[in-house]
């Protein structure tokens, strides 16, 4: 197993970083790492997501919602081929730590029989970029909605 995970403090309520993070429509304007997200925010659900690591290649995968805790938590789980080869345990976390002010956390758990072959092609440094200009993306998107 391999876990990956950055974090950054934002300046507004947990509430409002929620609302950006689900406005699923919105990312296209924002986000360059997860670039489109397609699907309804329940868990069970099966969503389209297309990734852009920064200096990787894109990639569309289709992971099911595992848990949805609004203004708290969002999890998804997405696999490679099948089960055990190289699934993705991708979360998002938003923590209220005074008023109007929340810790963003977003990581991924690997696990699978390519997790060493992946670290290998530089997948996890790439990834760990995306997630940290994503969650800078959010930060400027949500203080900048006031």
């Amino acid at each position: 197993m391999k876990e990956i995970s950055t974090e950054i403090g934002i300046s507004a309520p947990p509430e409002k970083v929620w609302e950006v993070l689900t406005d699923f429509p919105a990312f296209p304007q924002w986000n360059a790492f997860v670039q489109t997200v397609e699907g309804q925010l329940t868990a069970g659900a099966e969503l389209i997501v297309r990734i852009q690591p920064p200096g990787g290649m894109a990639m569309t995968f289709k992971p099911n919602i595992l848990k949805v805790d609004p203004n708290r938590e969002l999890r998804w789980l997405g696999r490679l081929w099948f089960p055990g080869v190289f699934d993705g345990e991708h979360y998002f976390l938003v923590e209220e730590l005074g008023p109007g002010q929340t810790r963003f956390t977003q990581g991924e758990r690997f696990a699978g029989i390519l997790v060493p072959l992946m670290g290998m092609i530089g997948l996890y440094p790439k990834t760990l970029l995306g997630f940290s200009e994503m969650n800078q993306a959010l930060k400027d998107r949500v203080e900048g909605l006031g």
